[in-house]
């Protein structure tokens, strides 16, 4: 784990630190030839490759609703009644979303400009699997599709060796609304959901995050289906001043950490005593935690620095543009107005980034690694079209009339000045 002073980070470091994009590049050969495989063989190849990286024997490729009707009986009671709780939270926030479906404005007299929000027909939901069951993910991206108004929402999730999906993720997709549940993970998963396959339909646009293969493929598939955003490895930057509790940030942390290898985190503070604190705390936590392995590999990535000003911990932030961001400061008003990137940003002592992992309502399918910085989050427009309408009398047009007969001629384009100047022919 990194602990400086922020003001004596080397280039190299300080490189290290922003530039998280991954490896990228190293998996595209490997990803472009499962997407020619799969889209050339269908359902074959998804058996192939699910054998290969999941070691399980498919038969049926979809989830039947039989399977997903036992999954849900076998969930405890209370645990269910959590997963509809935080469900109905993520719908309440993003039905606080949804911008208006049809607007006009009057231009002038004769002029009506408006908008129409439209629903995409088909999503296809990517819930990772491997290290963990992420039935949460279910949740953040089948619910917010629905909400939208999408038809059909179809999800993906890889199957255990023994070919079946675990119960709560299953449960969840039943909460959630999913039309469509398949056996499918990785890049065939992606690459199925923007083809199609005799068992897969394919979709319009897919969502969810997912390791360096998924998220590869996800960019090769745009020429068929668009996708939310680039999205790797967790990560949190947390801003502190003394007000914040040690402990506190320390857990936070130490939360990050678990999530993967690869996760990092990052605490940028004006008060030396607070680092040292939570340094002391990170190393007597990560002992005791379940993922102990997992998080010790996570925090060799971690970093713990110390600012001179409130100004350097958010030009920090800024320029790291976490997927999520804590802050925990005494002004907190004053910080947050300062903030241009981040993901997801959860203010005071009160607010770790679990809640809105699981809970609150907000989206945690994020963009990771800088990306912030030029994508949003998973939100309601994620799943919306726009279209602009115009509706216009001959007055209306009259006052229109020179401006685009003169700026089309300039253009070279005669017929379109002609389209206007018909139109007041004697």
């Amino acid at each position: 784990m990194l602990y400086k002073n922020l003001s004596e980070l080397t280039d190299e470091e300080m490189a290290g630190l922003i530039d998280r994009s991954g490896e990228l590049a190293d998996v595209g050969e490997t990803v472009a030839a499962i997407l020619e495989d799969v889209r050339e063989n269908g359902d074959d190849a998804i058996r192939k490759y699910t054998h290969k990286f999941d070691g399980a024997q498919l038969t049926d490729i979809e989830v039947s609703s039989e399977e997903i009707d036992e999954a849900v009986k076998s969930i405890d009671g209370s645990l269910l009644k959590h997963l509809e709780f935080a469900a109905e939270n993520i719908r309440k926030f993003h039905h606080a979303q949804m911008p208006e479906k049809l607007w006009f404005m009057e231009l002038s007299p004769g002029i009506e400009l408006g908008q129409k929000i439209t629903p995409l027909s088909s999503v296809g939901a990517y819930v990772p699997g491997g290290r963990a069951s992420y039935p949460s993910t279910a949740l953040m991206t089948i619910i917010p599709a629905k909400v939208a108004g999408v038809k059909n929402v179809v999800m993906c999730t890889p199957p255990g060796s023994d070919g079946k999906i675990n119960p709560l993720t299953l449960a969840a997709a039943r909460v959630a609304g999913a039309d469509h549940v398949y056996k499918v993970g990785g890049v065939q998963a992606i690459v199925a959901m923007a083809y199609g396959t005799e068992s897969v339909l394919s979709v319009e646009k897919i969502v969810g995050p997912g390791n360096v293969f998924v998220t590869v493929a996800k960019m090769q598939v745009r020429d068929r289906a668009e996708i939310d955003f680039p999205a790797g490895p967790s990560e949190v930057l947390i801003i502190a001043d003394d007000s914040a509790d040690a402990a506190m940030a320390a857990s936070d942390i130490i939360a990050q950490a678990e999530h993967d290898p690869n996760a990092v985190s990052v605490l940028v503070t004006t008060s030396a005593k607070l680092a040292e604190d939570v340094k002391n705390e990170v190393n007597k936590q990560a002992v005791s935690t379940l993922r102990s392995e997992i998080v010790e590999t996570s925090l060799k990535k971690a970093a713990i620095l110390v600012a001179d000003s409130m100004d350097a911990c958010v030009e920090l932030s800024n320029d790291f543009a976490p997927e999520h961001l804590e802050i925990m400061v005494e002004n907190t008003d004053e910080v947050l107005e300062q903030i241009d990137n981040a993901g997801s940003i959860f203010v005071g002592n009160y607010a770790p980034v679990p809640v809105g992992d699981y809970a609150s309502g907000t989206n945690h399918v994020l963009p990771t690694a800088g990306y912030a910085k030029i994508y949003s989050g998973l939100n309601i427009l994620h799943f919306l079209k726009t279209a602009s309408i115009q509706r216009i009398s001959k007055d209306g047009l009259g006052t229109l009339k020179d401006a685009v007969i003169s700026i089309a001629e300039k253009e070279g384009l005669a017929a379109h000045a002609d389209s206007v100047r018909m139109r007041f022919k004697e």
